[in-house]
């Protein structure tokens, strides 16, 4: 039995990761995830879940229709490389200084909008 064949959910994954020209640590870093997890999915071996899915979509701008069921565009928008660098980065920080990052872009946006 062909990988596609599985799950065709899990095999648009990696199809996914592969179209953005990402390893599973970088993806499943993005998602905040581990990459034997992903492994795991890519693989067919794990269910995607719900949670998954938003995840993707969310931070790839994936087209949930696509991903659930193979219809339509795989991206909603094409993903903008430093925006997903900045999400990688901060992802990667302690969650204190996420908090004060939060914080200072509420400031900054409160001081725009005056």
């Amino acid at each position: 039995m062909g990988d596609c064949e599985i799950s065709a959910m899990n095999c648009r994954i990696k199809e996914i990761r592969l179209a953005l020209h990402l390893s599973q640590a970088k993806f499943s870093s993005m998602i905040a995830s581990s990459s034997s997890y992903l492994s795991r999915v890519e693989s067919a071996e794990k269910v995607v879940n719900d949670r998954l899915v938003k995840l993707i979509c969310g931070a790839f701008s994936v087209n949930e229709t696509y991903l659930r069921y193979g219809e339509g565009e795989m991206f909603t928008e094409i993903p903008d490389e430093k925006f997903m660098n900045l999400v990688h980065n901060f992802k990667s920080l302690p969650p204190k200084y996420q908090e004060f990052l939060f914080k200072m872009f509420d400031m900054f946006l409160k001081m725009r909008d005056e």
